[in-house]
């Protein structure tokens, strides 16, 4: 079958197409003819999620057709349509996690399911696992036009909070508003809490989501309400330190935490599946979620989907057809 691996090479990524072995489900996984996968920044910038050493499988989250069963799983059957995440999503073939696969919705295109796994796991574990986000409540979003900011979005509206988001394109903003963004802040630089205050009548974020990294942390944390939560959640700026006012985290008793999946163990990234299916997979499933993806790129055009993601021109999430 054809796969993309990938590696770092000095300051650099590397994506190379190869021929390989069709894998073999072992115990506990499903074999997938993978139909769409789509892109994530995190894995595909230096300094992301690929460091040194040999090349790896390359892509994280896809959906396609179950052709095969490892021992002792029990379905789904050959023949389902599931998405989930995964290693190895840009490949004509791909193991999956039992436990981490979700069948698609007959209303949700392939390649919208395929844009769903990873960063919708994400966003609910950042705001309803660790950001306990209310009805009422405010959220901003840093870097609200990238794919997990979009989720962010769209997940907190359902769950019935209010949205701000900041972002460098004004077309990007008004688009987002069609979605429910309730106030957009055109900056591309950490000067927004004035109008992040003046949006909330001074209260400040319940919860913000920085997807940006430590330049707007600072920012950030102006922007905070009382027992209000910050998640970092990327840092695609490349800056990985940022000054923390001890005298706000303190008075205002707020907390400050990580998502990631890059330490944790399969089954703790499994264990979060069946929350995700109960509270945000109905909204996917009856279009109140519409995952937006804003371009669809053919298999053996991963390097120009990868120039798109790059130069920052989408909205939402890029994605991989890898088969009809």
């Amino acid at each position: 079958m054809q796969a993309y691996a990938i590696r770092a090479e000095g300051d650099g990524v590397v994506l190379e197409r190869r021929e390989v072995p069709v894998p073999d489900p072992e115990p506990g996984q499903l074999l997938v003819r993978m139909r769409a996968a789509a892109l994530n920044r995190g894995e595909l910038i230096p300094g992301g999620l690929v460091k040194g050493g040999a090349a790896r499988p390359a892509g994280l989250e896809g959906a396609g057709e179950v052709v095969a069963l490892g021992a002792g799983v029990a379905g789904p059957a050959p023949g389902s349509i599931v998405m989930g995440r995964c290693a190895g999503a840009f490949a004509e073939y791909a193991l999956m996690d039992v436990r981490e696969a979700m069948p698609v919705p007959p209303p949700l295109a392939i390649e919208a399911a395929a844009a769903v796994p990873l960063v919708f796991l994400v966003v609910h574990d950042m705001l309803v696992a660790q950001g306990r986000l209310r009805p009422g409540e405010w959220l901003l979003v840093c870097g609200v036009s990238s794919g997990v900011g979009v989720a962010s979005l769209q997940a907190a509206k359902v769950l019935g909070a209010r949205v701000i988001g900041t972002s460098g394109s004004a077309a990007k903003l008004a688009r987002l508003r069609e979605l429910g963004l309730d106030v957009g802040i055109e900056t591309r630089a950490p000067a927004f809490a004035d109008a992040v205050l003046k949006a909330t009548d001074d209260r400040g974020a319940d919860l913000v989501v920085n997807a940006v990294g430590g330049s707007v942390f600072a920012e950030c944390m102006r922007c905070m309400a009382f027992e209000g939560r910050l998640a970092t959640v990327g840092y695609v700026d490349r800056v990985l330190g940022a000054e923390i006012d001890l005298q706000a985290l303190h008075a205002k008793r707020l907390t400050l935490f990580g998502v990631s999946n890059k330490l944790r163990s399969a089954d703790q990234r499994a264990a979060g599946v069946p929350a995700f299916r109960a509270d945000l997979l109905p909204a996917i499933a009856d279009g109140r979620i519409r995952p937006l993806v804003d371009r669809v790129f053919a298999f053996d055009e991963l390097a120009a989907a990868r120039t798109c993601m790059e130069a920052d021109r989408h909205l939402g999430k890029i994605v991989l057809r890898i088969a009809a």
